[in-house]
């Protein structure tokens, strides 16, 4: 059978402890992102179907982000983060999300009314810079191993 960890020498007496590589930035980032992907395009879909049906744009927002935000839970736990399933994890996950959202509105509102651009295009700039946001709060919060 294969180990995905590797030794490192850490602590004050040079204990030697096994990391798994999932618990490593890099690779935890590229699953992050694949499953962002997988909720952008989710959010994407809602955001343009609320504006077909005449929502306010700044309503079809946050809503289109929650739909990503319940699908990014259940993926982001057990693929990206190898978490257990509890109750700390869900408050804080649904703050993170919370936040994201609330960030995604306002960055929105300013790309439409500031800089001009069209509310899809506006939508489109917002995710990278809270999904990278939200990475960081996820992984160092929401699903960091507490003892």
């Amino acid at each position: 059978m294969h180990d995905a960890g590797r030794a490192h020498v850490s602590g004050k007496h040079g204990c030697v402890e096994r990391v798994r590589v999932r618990d490593h930035p890099a690779p935890q980032l590229g699953r992050f992102l694949v499953v962002g992907l997988g909720n952008t395009v989710l959010s994407f879909i809602v955001y343009r179907l609320l504006l077909a049906v005449g929502a306010w744009y700044l309503l079809a927002a946050p809503v289109a982000f929650t739909v990503g935000a319940v699908n990014g839970f259940v993926f982001n736990r057990r693929w990206t983060f190898g978490a257990r399933d509890t109750t700390r994890a869900r408050v804080l996950y649904v703050t993170v999300q919370i936040v994201g959202a609330a960030s995604t509105s306002l960055l929105v509102l300013l790309f439409v009314r500031v800089a001009g651009t069209g509310r899809v295009v506006a939508y489109l700039a917002a995710v990278p810079p809270v999904t990278l946001g939200m990475f960081v709060a996820n992984r160092l919060w929401t699903f960091a191993e507490r003892d």
